[in-house]
């Protein structure tokens, strides 16, 4: 891929002080980890692929399952909830810093529209070299939820998505993907997004709806 730049981003809609807008949804504020918190979630990232790839003796596999237990048990006294943990809360990092999220990044945001840049990895796989079709409504999804916070829409939750495929997905490849919302009625936001390589063909499209909550939801 090439080289990162800083983002270029338009917070002018965003009214910080619409939170009672929201529903029932938390206040969630940018984290700001150390350090190491960038290469742990890099190094994750590389488990993840080696896990799903790998093919070596047993006792390789048991040597690794102490090694991650290990891990495990050095992680879990630090076990904190929603909102507190930085994963999902640093913008910055490819996904936010969370695993659950395509390591992609925005390059732009604004209220006319978000736009990321990423690439698939080999733990998103689906087969014959393409990226599984259940990833891309992930990151539609998550698309979505940007678009929304630009445009200063208060928080809201995905009553569906439609997407259509049209070229395979492949993997290890820069691609982008832009989305904008095409219009709104009440609570409800209609969005679209468009994923392509670099050479601009439409790999896969998607179209949704998105509803402000109301007080009592969450």
């Amino acid at each position: 891929m090439s080289e990162r730049t800083e983002p270029v981003i338009d917070r002018s809609a965003i009214d910080p002080d619409r939170y009672a807008e929201h529903g029932g949804f938390p206040k969630v504020a940018e984290a700001e980890p150390g350090p190491n918190f960038a290469p742990f979630v890099d190094a994750l990232r590389t488990l993840q692929d080696l896990a799903v790839s790998v093919d070596c003796p047993d006792e390789v596999f048991g040597e690794a399952l102490e090694r991650v237990r290990r891990l495990n048990d050095l992680l879990e006294p630090y076990r904190a909830p929603e909102t507190v943990g930085p994963a999902g809360r640093v913008s910055t990092l490819p996904g936010r810093g969370s695993l659950l999220m395509p390591p992609w990044q925005i390059v732009e945001a604004g209220p006319t529209g978000v736009s990321m840049r990423g690439e698939f990895r080999r733990y998103h796989l689906g087969g014959n070299s393409a990226v599984h079709g259940g990833v891309l409504p992930l990151l539609f999804d998550d698309l979505f939820g940007s678009l929304v916070h630009y445009a200063g829409r208060p928080i809201s939750r995905t009553a569906f998505l439609h997407v259509d495929y049209r070229k395979i997905t492949p993997l290890h490849t820069p691609l982008k993907v832009e989305g904008t919302i095409d219009r709104v009625e009440g609570r409800k936001s209609f969005v679209s997004a468009r994923l392509r390589d670099e050479s601009d063909n439409l790999l896969a499209e998607c179209d949704g709806l998105m509803v402000q909550l109301l007080p009592w939801q969450p």
